[in-house]
């Protein structure tokens, strides 16, 4: 049974609205999961002793952030309560990113999805996997999970469902097989669709093929949110292209973590922001989303050129294992820059294991390769090979390959909105899933005064709440849903790091998720009171 709201007042609290304006004092009242009034500061009053008081003294109350690229889609379902966002203020997370997720699915598409994001969210055992439309996953997280969800329709496993894994364009009936689940998703609540153009199958898709899902995706009122064809060598092209798409097609553009990482793009993040700001100036509807630090992550197989990791993961073993077909594959990593890699040689010192599958491999877990093959005594290129195969392809990885300026400079603009891209599997997976938001306001606006809070706030929640089209969420104001953070912004720390990435931040006392405390006194209370926010036939996702 869904936990019943208790009636809250928080007193004399620093209330920062999530607009952007400056913060004022006050007290907010929740009443029934909603905003019920914003009094001024000390003027609650509770004659029947029924209302909870929390002294809100010296403590920021604002919005719940949203997550505009989370990566929880399974383990959300098997770790309802999800401490990882519950502790750093998420109260609404957007899943199915990267162009590969669960649904809309058959059986065949499912367990090649299961197989293929192994590394992003494990694939266990003991989970129901009953649904197979977006509506039915949607279900499954309304029946009980700790934040609010939001979904986009995964272009790579729709193009999965519609014609297998491989490479090829889509002949007319597969294209509208594809433009119809793209349909019925947003029917069934999605709020747009997300592609991977570096990950397979999602990176043998045309322009033309992308234009035809991202059509149907803007007559629906959505937003397309690719990860595009290159954050490394042709990364500016890549942008480029996701905006011609956009400008062809009307559709909303939302750049999920826009990076520029990789040698070739130190400096150049002022080339990016220029494009930008010319297409805005031209009417594109383009907003942006980035995690708060240098550094990246993905799966090591990701790294593999598109042509050897097409099909299942033992068709791509056997690749591996054929020293013709592993010779190829290492010139095109190491010389040629694989599209896997984005265009660029592999530098092995800059890939971190992570994550691993097997637990026989755990003593891999936080060495490069470069630092593997050195132990072993064996060329980088073998331990690559050797961990794929040993673990099924499941490795997760680190990639040391941003660059801070860049981090900053996008994070300052005007499109700018925060996503954590964090995977929660794996001992060591990157900090940015327990730390990230955190980091934004402590790091970035407190401490080197980037900007200041009022406006780091709003990147984290008005901003986001206006691509998603959220109905009454997003901003703190009498009416809207009860969705909050209380933090002390002088203690407030992101814990999370690379050495010990599992740490719930210090300094945030409480959250509410539509009015159920579901952190109290920096203790996550176990509360399951967040619900899935389905596009409506309006074009904006359900309140309450």
């Amino acid at each position: 049974m869904r936990p019943l709201p208790v009636p809250t007042a928080i007193t004399h609290t620093r209330i920062i609205d999530g607009t952007g304006s400056p913060e004022y004092l006050g007290d907010v009242v929740l009443t029934g999961g909603i905003i019920s009034e914003i009094l001024p500061p000390g003027s609650f009053s509770d004659p029947t002793g029924s209302v909870r008081v929390i002294d809100g003294a010296g403590l920021i109350t604002c919005p719940g952030f949203i997550d505009m690229h989370a990566h929880s889609d399974l383990q959300i379902l098997l770790h309802p309560k999800h401490p990882a966002k519950i502790t750093q203020g998420v109260t609404t997370e957007v899943l199915g990113q990267d162009g590969l997720s669960y649904a809309p699915v058959d059986d065949p598409t499912l367990a090649a999805m299961r197989e293929k994001l192994t590394g992003w969210n494990q694939n266990p055992a003991n989970l129901e996997y009953s649904w197979r439309t977006v509506g039915e996953y949607l279900d499954h997280l309304d029946a009980g999970v700790a934040v609010n969800t939001a979904y986009l329709l995964p272009q790579g496993t729709i193009r999965a469902l519609a014609m297998g894994l491989g490479a090829g364009e889509p002949t007319p009936e597969q294209l509208s097989h594809q433009v119809k689940l793209v349909a019925d998703g947003m029917e069934q609540g999605a709020v747009g669709m997300s592609s991977g153009l570096t990950y397979t199958p999602g990176i043998y898709a045309s322009d033309a093929e992308l234009a035809a899902l991202c059509t149907t995706v803007a007559a629906y009122g959505g937003y397309y949110a690719p990860h595009h064809r290159s954050y490394g060598a042709h990364s500016l092209d890549a942008y480029a292209e996701m905006i011609a798409i956009a400008a062809q097609t009307s559709v909303a553009l939302h750049l999920t973590h826009a990076t520029l990482n990789f040698a070739p793009n130190q400096g150049k993040a002022p080339e990016l922001l220029a494009m930008f700001d010319a297409a805005l100036e031209a009417g594109v509807d383009i907003t942006t989303d980035t995690y708060p630090y240098p550094s990246g992550a993905t799966t090591l197989a990701a790294l593999l050129p598109s042509c050897a990791s097409a099909g299942d993961a033992a068709t791509v073993i056997e690749r591996l294992e054929d020293d013709e077909t592993a010779a190829k594959i290492r010139h095109d990593l190491e010389v040629n820059g694989s599209d896997g890699c984005h265009g660029v040689p592999v530098d092995w010192e800059t890939i971190e294991i992570s994550s691993v599958a097997g637990p026989q491999m755990n003593v891999l877990v936080g060495q490069t390769i470069k630092e593997i093959a050195r132990i072993q005594r064996v060329e980088p290129f073998t331990v690559f090979c050797n961990v794929l195969v040993a673990d099924h392809l499941a490795t997760g990885i680190l990639q040391h390959v941003g660059h801070e300026e860049n981090v900053q400079a996008i994070m300052k603009h005007s499109t700018h909105t925060g996503g954590s891209d964090g995977l929660l599997v794996g001992s060591k997976p990157h900090p940015r899933g327990w730390g990230t938001f955190p980091r934004f306001i402590a790091h970035y606006a407190r401490d080197l005064g980037l900007m200041d809070m009022a406006e780091m706030i709003h990147h984290l929640t008005g901003r986001p709440a206006a691509r998603l089209k959220l109905a009454a969420r997003g901003t703190l104001r009498a009416g809207y849903a009860a969705d909050l953070v209380l933090f002390d912004p002088d203690s407030l720390l992101d814990m999370a790091t690379y050495a010990d990435p599992k740490q719930p931040a210090a300094g945030i006392s409480h959250v509410f998720v539509n009015g159920v405390c579901a952190l109290d006194n920096h203790q996550p209370t176990g509360a399951l009171a967040g619900r899935a926010l389905r596009r409506t036939p309006e074009g904006t996702t359900q309140a309450l």
